[in-house]
């Protein structure tokens, strides 16, 4: 399988499918409004802002399941993002990310990335992987590490 074979649902209720993201590499990261990581929302930002959308995407996945941190709906979840943070990345839907109603994508993002050496399970909020333009995955990254590392800038661009 590959990412390309997924749709999920948006923060706004429509539909993604993520067939649209063919020929664009892709960052995937689950994120929270009450975490200490929740600042990333802007280097996510500046990140979607500062890279070409017909090569790169950002997709956000608001969770819950690390210390309660992301409690509200989709629509506080939405306006929080927009208001604090000028978001305009795509989000989607409240998911899980671990235990028993993993979300599908999840499940995928986590069999690759144990296929390929790296985590398995999402380490915290913010928790970054990263897909290929074939939808295939590529990386695993670090809650920690900012959305603008080196790393994951020369990745996008190709070096």
């Amino acid at each position: 399988m590959s990412l390309h074979e997924y749709k999920v649902t948006t923060i706004t209720g429509g539909v993604k499918d993520f067939a649209d993201l063919k020929g664009k590499k892709v960052m995937i990261v689950n994120t929270a409004s009450e975490c200490g990581l929740t600042p990333q929302y802007a280097q996510l930002q500046e990140l979607y802002e500062n890279t070409d959308r017909s090569n790169f995407e950002i997709i956000g996945f608001p969770c819950n399941d690390f210390g309660a941190q992301e409690p509200g709906t989709e629509e506080q979840v939405a306006q929080y993002c927009e208001k604090n943070f000028g978001v305009t990345f795509p989000m989607m839907a409240k998911i899980s990310v671990k235990g028993a109603n993993t979300h599908p994508i999840y499940q995928w993002l986590l069999e690759q990335s144990v296929e390929h050496g790296q985590h398995s399970e999402v380490k915290w909020n913010f928790h970054k992987f990263l897909v290929n333009e074939q939808g295939a995955f590529v990386k695993s990254v670090e809650p920690t590490t900012s959305p603008i590392d080196e790393e994951i800038v020369n990745w996008i661009h190709g070096k």
